[in-house]
């Protein structure tokens, strides 16, 4: 069953066609970068976890199941990975630039779900808009559209 997950996923499957896996493997990578947000602050504790799923279920229309095995499978690769470009790459390249701010929205909210923002954290937002060239504006917006989502104030 892992296994028939992965290959959903992953795309690996012989029968995946390439925008089956090219979606797939663009979910797990946004996945994959939420992980890193909610790492950053060394505390990947219960409000990012929960944040995740949620944003994961609502974004990429997935079920509670679904969305844990994404999760599991996104903290995989990203501990597989000590490289944002990879992630940022495919979704750079797959994406248009208003997807692109979805995402940075998203990592935002995983970014704040603890209700502070660490340095480290702030650090990794910089360096993924920059990967996935999300002008500073729309970056800013998109911060701005997280924290209204989370009732804060920045």
């Amino acid at each position: 069953m892992l296994n028939r997950i992965k290959e959903l996923f992953t795309g690996s499957s012989e029968t995946a066609g390439k925008n089956v896996g090219r979606t797939s493997d663009v979910k797990v990578a946004a996945a994959a970068l939420m992980v890193e947000a909610a790492r950053m602050d060394e505390d990947f504790g219960t409000e990012e976890r929960q944040k995740i799923f949620q944003l994961l279920e609502m974004h990429f229309g997935l079920s509670r199941e679904e969305s844990g095995d994404l999760l599991d499978l996104a903290e995989e690769k990203a501990g597989e990975s000590s490289q944002l470009f990879g992630f940022t790459r495919l979704l750079k390249e797959s994406y248009s630039l208003e997807e692109r701010v979805g995402v940075m929205e998203m990592l935002w909210e995983v970014a704040y779900a603890d209700g502070e923002l660490h340095h480290f954290e702030a650090s990794l937002m910089r360096r993924i808009a920059g990967l996935l060239y999300v002008p500073d504006h729309d970056n800013g917006n998109a911060r701005k559209k997280a924290l209204a989502r989370l009732g804060l104030t920045g």
